[in-house]
């Protein structure tokens, strides 16, 4: 069996990842073809990546997910696709939340809005501090200041909003595209 396995470093990625994905992918059935594995944080999952890699059996896909939190993007990347090598699954595709996945929920103030029922919103992530989305520095925090966001709950609705069409998260966009890239080659 063909299944697509994404490991993200907390809870709030879980939330999202669990709600999006079977919405936008429905051939995508939770536990059954996806599975995505939340860790304690970044440690934890870097900790862990390379015994929980070499778990799953043959014809098993591979997305990992880590923000960025102000460190440096290629340097983390090249950290995480070496364990993927040397656990065997040199084909695993990493992926870096720039900077935080928050910043996702920037990039797609639609859906923000729709989520919290906040339609000013919309007119507050168009100012230039929040344009690029990321690059804003604390997102968590930035988002908190306008919307009653907290990390797992407020993922968790925002799993039935986000649109990959309307995104400008340049972050959001490089992980859609490698999950639906990975999505059509599963039976």
């Amino acid at each position: 069996m063909n299944r697509l396995v994404i490991l993200v470093e907390e809870a709030s990625m879980k939330a999202l990842l669990d709600g999006l994905l079977p919405r936008l992918l429905p051939s995508l059935r939770l536990d059954d073809t996806l599975f995505v594995i939340a860790f304690d944080g970044k440690a934890d999952l870097r900790k862990r990546l390379r015994s929980r890699l070499r778990a799953w059996p043959e014809h098993t896909s591979f997305i990992v997910m880590r923000d960025n939190d102000g460190g440096d993007c290629k340097a983390i990347k090249a950290d995480f696709v070496a364990i993927c090598a040397d656990a065997g699954r040199p084909d695993a595709v990493v992926r870096i939340v720039c900077q935080a996945l928050e910043a996702w929920y920037f990039g797609d103030p639609v859906a923000v809005a729709e989520a919290f029922g906040d339609p000013k919103f919309v007119e507050a992530a168009g100012k230039s501090a929040y344009r690029d989305s990321d690059a804003i520095v604390n997102p968590h925090s930035e988002l908190k200041k306008h919307v009653p966001y907290q990390k797992v709950s407020g993922s968790r609705v925002l799993a039935a909003h986000l649109d990959p069409e309307r995104s400008r998260s340049g972050s959001f966009q490089a992980f859609w595209k490698s999950v639906a890239r990975v999505a059509d080659r599963l039976p």
